[in-house]
């Protein structure tokens, strides 16, 4: 059977993982009368409730008898740790454009990606069926970003299918039959070469490894694609580091490819196939898997460095254990070990206590991803304000810059502009209008977005959509002022009363309402100028026996603001900690006894 590996590559929701789910459909992968989920490949459930890809998965389909190994990799550029090692496993790449939106600055870091390692991209337009969608505008777009890009002749002189995935049709013409996505099968069977290692069959075995997993019965599974000759199930291999040093020798107990959706046990794996091998203890991402007379290791592809770093520490909180039972360091830096042994995007080091550690990563989405995931099982963390990190280039500190795409109305542009360009420190590098939308590019150093993303749907009311991809290193641009208005934080533990709450209403906006836990240096409220204030939410009304009629009415709260884990995350001062329960999520300072707090403000 012939064999071809594809990734699917395209920006946030312009419909890669709708794609794949027609794919399996109609190459016959579903029974008739199977039970199938809609985005069958966002198996995980923080994926289905952001409806974004955070893990690279692969599938498998048969066609005309070619097996099309399918992966379909994340859009964010905080996950592009995932995209760079996946691209290195697969010959061809499908690249979905929105036909409304046309290129965006993910699909920009993708692409390059793709284009770098000389692969030749086959362009699907999609939702052509969208009343707003302009394909010959979005075509010519791809065409200049490639030409951008510096593609080779070969990527210039792309094949392009109009498609809508959700209504499973592609077709080569506009105005095509719109039956089914059989255009965009035979494209792949035809354009994308067969793999080269298939040549490489006598030679002895090798394999890089891209993504780590476990089954709950098989232990470890590491996922690559076979680069040179065969493996039977029971034989010895060994692991060696980029280095080439040698990790361990083990004996492979079982061989998985993928088979549509699932994972089947195989006797042999050729190279060529993508596989997943289990009975390693120690091989990760990054390590060549081999037969024991091989010396050399594989190239593995570099990994962009991460830009910002965040602080996970115990929950020291009066409310700490109630929700949780993961509360030990010990537990938190199993876990953290665990996460960055599986994905090379983020690095961990600790800090000189040992009750805290350092999580370097891509982005703040990344960041926020890994500590819901962690919520979720049972741990209580307290998280510090993203930090930014920079390096020294001659001698020179230089700090990351993103490159910031923004898409809103006409009417808010001038007030985005204003902000990007002024305290944040940001160059703007295009502007483009059209039909009532501005199109602005600018390049902002990533200090100056922490914490932006809620300030910009309050100025768009909502309408807005920013995009941030990772652009250069440039010299530090000076100081950018942070959070204006000072806090409201409680000087009681105990329990919030409403009556309270209603008194204190004109000093600011309440994050709490009646009847919540609090304790002594919790923030519970923004103030309406700029120093913190200590207030007291315990303070009942003092009873007397005297009655007047129309005195004791109910008091009606304004009804609190809550924050979203990384609006919280991104709202803390350097001063401040995020307190995150599974059932939980409080602000608070980082030293919870006022006497405390004024000797470190005067010492710092």
């Amino acid at each position: 059977m012939d064999l071809r590996n594809i990734a699917i590559i395209a920006h946030v929701d312009h419909g890669k993982t709708t794609l794949v789910d027609e794919l399996l459909k109609q190459s016959g992968t579903y029974r008739e009368n199977q039970a199938t989920t809609e985005r069958a490949m966002d198996s995980n459930d923080l994926e289905r409730e952001r409806g974004i890809t955070i893990l690279a998965k692969a599938t498998s389909v048969e066609w005309n008898n070619t097996r099309i190994n399918i992966v379909d990799t994340p859009g964010h550029a905080d996950f592009g740790g995932e995209v760079e090692r996946i691209l290195s496993m697969v010959d061809g790449v499908v690249l979905l454009v929105d036909a409304a939106e046309g290129p965006m600055p993910q699909t920009k870091f993708v692409t390059s990606k793709a284009l770098a390692l000389g692969l030749r991209p086959i362009v699907v337009l999609n939702k052509v069926d969208k009343p707003d969608a302009e394909p010959d505008r979005a075509l010519d777009e791809v065409f200049d970003l490639f030409a951008n890009l510096d593609a080779n002749e070969e990527q210039l002189d792309f094949p392009a299918l109009y498609a809508s995935g959700r209504n499973g049709w592609c077709d080569a013409e506009l105005d095509g039959p719109r039956k089914d996505l059989s255009a965009l099968f035979d494209l792949v069977v035809d354009h994308v070469p067969a793999p080269a290692q298939i040549q490489r069959q006598a030679e002895p075995f090798t394999m890089l490894v891209t993504t780590l997993g476990s089954d709950p019965f098989i232990g470890r599974l590491l996922t690559g694609r076979v680069e040179s000759g065969t493996l039977k199930t029971g034989e010895t291999v060994k692991a060696l580091s980029r280095e080439g040093d040698k990790i361990e020798q083990f004996r492979v107990t079982k061989i998985m490819a993928f088979r549509g959706l699932a994972q089947s046990p195989i006797d042999v794996a050729e190279a060529g196939d993508i596989v997943s091998l289990a009975g390693m203890t120690k091989a990760t991402v990054a390590d060549t898997i081999c037969a024991p007379e091989v010396d050399t290791p594989l190239d593995a592809q570099p990994i962009d460095p991460p830009t910002i770093t965040v602080t996970f520490g115990i929950n020291d909180s009066p409310l700490s254990g109630r929700d949780g039972k993961k509360v030990q360091s010990r537990v938190i830096r199993e876990r953290l070990m665990k996460e960055a042994e599986s994905n090379v995007a983020i690095r961990i080091t600790d800090t000189p206590g040992g009750e805290a550690f350092e999580v370097a990563g891509r982005g703040e989405l990344q960041m926020g991803v890994l500590i819901e995931n962690m919520r979720r099982e049972g741990f209580e963390l307290s998280i510090s304000r993203p930090q930014v990190l920079f390096q020294e280039i001659d001698g020179q500190r230089h700090e990351p810059i993103e490159e910031v795409t923004i898409d809103v109305d006409d009417e808010y542009s001038g007030s985005v502009i204003e902000k990007i360009t002024g305290a944040r420190k940001g160059e703007l590098v295009e502007m483009k209008q059209n039909s009532g939308k501005t199109r602005i590019i600018a390049h902002v150093p990533s200090r100056g977005l922490i914490g932006y993303h809620g300030e910009f749907l309050t100025d768009t009311r909502g309408t807005g959509v920013l995009n941030r991809v990772f652009h250069d290193w440039a010299p530090h641009k000076g100081p950018i002022p942070g959070r204006r208005a000072g806090v409201l934080i409680s000087m009681e533990n105990g329990v919030s009363v409403a009556y309270a709450i209603f008194n204190l209403e004109d000093r600011g906006k309440f994050f709490i309402g009646a009847q919540e836990d609090v304790y002594q240096g919790m923030i519970i409220g923004e103030h309406s100028r700029e120093n913190d204030l200590e207030v007291n939410p315990l303070k009942g009304k003092k009873l007397t026996n005297v009655r007047a009629s129309g005195t004791d009415e109910n008091v009606r709260l304004t009804t609190p603001v809550k924050m979203s884990l990384e609006e919280a995350i991104a709202y803390i001062d350097d001063d401040e900690l995020v307190e995150v329960t599974p059932n939980a999520i409080r602000l608070r300072k980082r030293y919870l006894d006022p006497h405390e707090r004024k000797r470190q403000a005067r010492a710092s």
